[in-house]
């Protein structure tokens, strides 16, 4: 049995000041940093088997802040990288309003009909998340697995989970900064346990006990 920990990274520089990172990075905002230290002393009594993180630096720190004391290493995975935003990478969301009005509108309003130069398309981006959890699930990795991961691919993700349509992504739960999710795997069947959790900054204490 395999139990996914999904967790996004910690707010970034950009993140605050509503920059489109992408493939670009900014570095964790004290704010991150600490929301992952808490999400980190929430899961100190949680066994892994392996971390997974994005090679984005901004994933990578989330995943040594989780770790803590672990002796796991971290293994990148360039499948679970954010959606590649081609040029709007550095960009405000203001400035990207501006200069590619139609292709925003189809961003936030049409995510079947986004296509933009140089950049993924949402299909794109869920044919990578599904070629993640092909192998999750014929694998032979079972027990706690903690992946750290993007916004964007996690909503993929939970679109593959639960069958939701490219159209339909936006309505999918919010994903915030170190949120928790568990799905629970066996094989060709999954159940969510725990979805975009923020427990740890909340005190709820809402992790299931596995």
């Amino acid at each position: 049995m395999l139990y996914l920990y999904i967790v996004r990274h910690g707010e970034t520089e950009w993140n605050a000041a509503e920059r489109i990172q992408g493939r670009l990075d900014s570095r964790l905002t004290e704010k991150g940093r600490s929301y992952a230290k808490r999400l980190g002393e929430r899961l100190k009594d949680t066994e892994f088997t392996r971390i997974i993180a994005s090679p984005s630096q901004r994933t990578l720190e989330t995943a040594q802040l989780l770790r803590g004391e672990r002796d796991i290493p971290v293994i990148q995975d360039e499948r679970i990288m954010e959606m590649a935003m081609g040029p709007w990478q550095g960009m405000t969301k203001a400035e990207i309003r501006l200069q590619y009005p139609n292709e925003y509108d189809w961003f936030m309003s049409r995510p079947e009909l986004y296509q933009n130069i140089g950049a993924e398309t949402f299909f794109d981006m869920k044919e990578r998340a599904e070629k993640f959890l092909a192998e999750m699930r014929n694998g032979t990795l079972n027990g706690n697995v903690l992946v750290v991961s993007h916004g964007l691919l996690i909503k993929a993700l939970f679109a593959i989970f639960k069958g939701v349509e490219i159209k339909d992504i936006w309505k999918e739960q919010i994903v915030d900064g170190t949120s928790l999710s568990i799905v629970k795997i066996d094989r060709e069947e999954q159940e969510i346990l725990l979805e975009s959790d923020m427990g740890h900054v909340t005190n709820d204490e809402t992790v299931p006990r596995l």
